[in-house]
C-alpha cells in the first residue's frame, strides 16, 4: 500500500492522552522539519549521499548534533550499512539519497531488508511536485518501484506531514514483522515553510500486529511436544528480530528437543549446546537436515519453511506435524500446511509455551526422546562438519576462517557475503550470542559484507568486527572501505581469494563437467590478453593501501595465526588481509537445487547411509 501525503486537510489531532500539554510549535522549513524529526525518533545515524532533491535536507542536518551523516561512496553502500547498524543495535537503520538513480540504486539494500525482516528507513528525494509524472530530470517513480519490496511507503508532498510521516515509518519498520519503509519527499515540500511539533499524532488505520497468541494454539501446541517421540525446534531469524533468544533457551531445555538454527537464526541457540544440532539448508549439517526429515513433529519458530532449508518440498519432512509460530499470518501455512498455526510474536509465543509444557509436565506428561537422540548423536559422530587440507600445501578457506573465529575477540560481529565463504563462515565460526552473525540470506545479495561491517561498527563502535568476504564479492562494494578510513570505523576483511566466483565454480565444476565459463576473475581470457596469466587484476592489497587501509597478503599456512593476530592488533584504521586459498576447495555438506534433503550428499560422492528402518 502506498499513502500520498498531498495538500488535502487531514482530521483533526485526537486529543492526546494522559493530560500531555501540546508541544511547542517552530517555525521550519520541510526540511529542517525532517531532520528534527529524525532527532525525536532516536535516529543518531544516517547513511547516504547527497544530491540534487534530497540537497535541501542535507543543509540542516550540518547543524545537528544528534544526528551523524556518514558520507557513502554509492547508496547500495548506504543501504546495506543501514542493515548492518540495525542488526547490530536492535535500532531501526536509516540512509539517504536523492531522486532518479540515488533512490533506485538503494532498491537492491531495501530488497535485502524486506526479504531477511531488517527494520529500514529509506528517505529519498523527489523532483518538486509539479513536475512528478513529466519525466523530469533524475526523476523516478521510487514509490512504485519499491512497492512490493517495502512494508509500506510514503510520497510526500506537503511539509505539513514530515513529522508524522516520519513517526509513522519508524514505527511500520521496528513493529510486527520487522522491515524496510521508504519515504519519498518532493524537493519543493522540502523547501515549503511549515511548523513543527512533536509527537504528531499518528494515522495507521488497519495495522494493528498481532502479538499475543492463542491461548488455545499454544496448548495444542504444548501437547505435541509432550507427545512426540521425534521433535524438532526449527529456530528462524524471527528469534532473533523479537529477542527472545533467552526464552527459547529455556524452552529447549524444558523439552529437552534437539534444535537447529537456520542462517538467518546463527546465535539464537548457543552453537556450543549440547542440544543444537547445526544449521539446515541446502548446505546444512548433516545431522540437522536429516532431524528435520525423520521429525515426526517440527516446531517453527520464526521461520518461513524456505526453499533452501525445505529442498523438494513435497519430500519435506514427510513424517512431521507441523506447529508453525510466526508474527506475520502470511507466512504461515505459505509453503506447508500447518497443524497449528500460532500468529504472534516469537518471545510471547515462546513464554507461552514454556507455561503451556511446564503444565503437561505437572500432569505427567513428559516426551521421551531417548530413542530419537541415540539417532540424533549417531549422525551426528558420524557425519560431523569437517574439510581436507589441500594436498599442494597452500591456504585452505575452511581454515582460515576458522582461525579467524578463534582468535577472534570476545563479542567479535561477523558480516559475510555470499557464497562458499558465506557457509563456510556459518559452519566453522562459532556462535553463542545474539547480533553476531550477519548476512543477506534471503536475496543472497553480493557485495553485501563490507557496507554492513561498516554499519555495524558504527553503531556498535566498541566491538572488533570482521567481514567475511569473497574476491567476487569484494570487489562489488570495495569502495566503501574509503568510507570508513576517513570517518573512523575500522573494520577489518578477510578476503578468499580463490580467483573465481567460487559458489558458481563449484556448480560448473559438479553439473557443468567442469566447464568454467565466465566465472575467474583474477585473469582476462588467454586470447584477449595473454598476459594476464597468473596475475591477479586488482592487487586487493594495493587496493586497499590506496583507500586507507592497512593490507596484507597471506599465502602460507604457517604465517595464518601471524597475519590474523596483527590485523586483529590494529584498530586505528581499516584492515584487509588478502588470503589466497585453494581454488577447488567446496562447500559440504550439499542437497542439489531441486531435489529431496534425502538425497544430502556429505561431501562429494558420499551419502550418508541412515541405515535400514530409519524411516519407521
Amino acid at each position: 500500500m502506498t499513502e500520498q501525503a498531498t495538500g488535502a486537510p487531514h482530521p483533526q489531532p485526537r486529543p492526546r492522552s494522559g493530560g500531555q500539554q501540546s508541544a511547542p510549535v517552530e517555525h521550519v522549513t520541510g526540511a529542517q522539519s525532517l531532520i528534527r524529526s529524525l532527532e525525536e525518533v532516536g535516529a543518531d545515524t544516517v547513511f547516504g549521499i547527497p544530491g540534487g532533491c534530497i540537497l535541501p535536507a542535507y543543509d540542516p542536518l550540518m547543524d545537528s548534533t544528534r544526528v551523524r551523516h556518514v558520507l557513502v561512496r554509492h547508496e547500495q553502500g548506504a543501504g546495506h550499512a543501514a542493515e548492518g547498524y540495525a542488526l547490530a543495535t536492535g535500532k531501526v537503520g536509516v540512509c539517504m539519497a536523492t531522486s532518479g538513480p540515488g533512490a533506485t540504486n538503494l532498491v537492491t539494500p531495501i530488497a535485502d531488508a524486506h526479504m531477511d525482516s531488517v527494520p529500514l528507513v529509506a528517505i529519498t528525494g523527489q523532483v518538486a511536485s509539479k513536475a512528478i509524472g513529466t519525466d523530469a530530470f533524475q526523476e523516478a517513480d521510487i514509490v512504485g518501484i519499491t512497492m512490493p519490496i517495502t512494508k509500506h511507503n510514503w510520497l510526500v508532498t506537503n511539509a505539513d506531514d514530515i513529522p508524522r510521516v516520519i513517526a509513522q515509518a519508524f514505527h511500520v519498520a521496528s513493529t510486527g514483522r520487522p522491515g524496510p519503509v521508504l519515504v519519498d519527499i518532493a524537493k519543493d515540500a522540502l523547501q515549503a515553510k511549515t511548523t513543527f511539533s512533536w509527537p504528531p499524532v499518528m494515522d495507521l488505520p488497519g495495522y494493528r500486529p498481532v502479538t499475543k497468541p492463542h491461548a488455545k494454539q499454544i496448548r495444542e501446541a504444548a501437547k505435541l511436544i509432550t507427545s512426540a517421540k521425534r521433535p524438532v525446534l526449527y529456530v528462524g531469524g524471527g528469534v532473533l528480530k523479537a529477542r527472545a533468544t533467552a526464552e527459547l533457551k529455556v524452552l529447549a531445555e524444558l523439552t529437552g528437543a534437539p534444535v537447529t538454527t537456520t542462517l538467518m537464526a546463527l546465535g539464537a541457540f548457543p552453537d556450543s549446546h549440547p542440544l543444537h544440532v547445526g544449521m539446515p539448508g541446502m548446505h546444512g549439517a548433516v545431522t540437522a537436515v536429516t532431524a528435520l526429515q525423520k521429525a515426526d513433529l517440527i516446531v517453527a519458530l520464526g521461520a518461513r519453511f524456505d526453499d533452501r532449508v525445505t529442498g523438494k518440498l513435497d519430500s519435506f519432512a514427510p513424517y512431521a506435524k507441523i506447529v508453525h509460530a510466526d508474527i506475520d499470518p502470511a507466512e504461515i501455512g505459505k509453503n506447508r500446511a500447518a497443524d497449528v498455526p500460532i500468529v504472534g510474536d516469537a518471545r510471547e509465543v515462546i513464554a507461552d509455551l514454556i507455561q503451556a509444557v511446564q503444565k503437561e509436565h505437572s500432569e505427567g506428561h513428559t516426551g521421551d526422546y531417548s530413542a530419537w537422540w541415540k539417532d540424533l548423536s549417531r549422525w551426528r559422530e558420524t557425519y560431523p562438519l569437517g574439510y581436507d587440507r589441500p594436498e599442494d600445501g597452500s591456504l585452505s578457506p575452511q581454515a582460515v576462517i576458522e582461525r579467524i573465529g578463534q582468535l577472534a575477540p570476545e563479542g567479535t560481529i561477523f558480516a559475510a557475503g555470499v557464497g562458499q565463504h558465506q557457509m563456510w563462515a556459518a559452519h566453522f565460526i562459532q556462535y553463542d550470542k545474539p547480533a553476531t552473525w550477519l548476512n543477506s540470506g534471503g536475496a543472497g545479495t553480493m557485495g553485501y559484507a563490507v557496507p554492513a561491517a561498516m554499519g555495524a561498527k558504527a553503531g556498535a563502535p566498541d566491538r572488533t568486527v570482521w567481514a567475511i568476504d569473497g574476491d567476487g564479492c569484494f570487489q562489488m562494494t570495495n569502495q566503501e572501505l574509503a568510507t570508513c578510513a576517513l570517518n573512523n570505523i575500522p573494520i577489518k576483511v578477510a578476503v578468499i581469494n580463490n580467483g573465481a566466483l567460487g559458489m558458481v565454480r563449484q556448480w560448473q565444476t559438479l553439473f557443468y563437467n567442469q566447464r568454467y565459463s565466465n566465472t575467474v576473475l583474477h585473469s582476462g581470457p588467454d586470447d584477449v590478453n595473454p598476459e594476464a596469466r597468473g596475475t591477479r587484476v586488482p592487487d586487493f592489497v594495493k587496493l586497499s593501501e590506496a583507500m586507507g587501509c592497512y593490507a596484507i597478503r597471506c599465502e602460507d599456512p604457517a604465517d595464518l595465526d601471524k597475519v590474523i593476530e596483527e590485523a586483529n592488533s590494529i584498530n586505528d584504521r581499516p584492515v584487509v588481509v588478502d588470503f589466497i586459498v585453494h581454488e577447488d576447495a567446496m562447500v559440504w555438506p550439499m542437497v542439489a537445487a531441486g531435489t529431496s534433503n534425502d538425497e544430502i550428499m556429505a561431501a562429494r560422492d558420499v551419502r550418508p547411509d541412515f541405515g535400514d528402518g530409519e524411516d519407521d
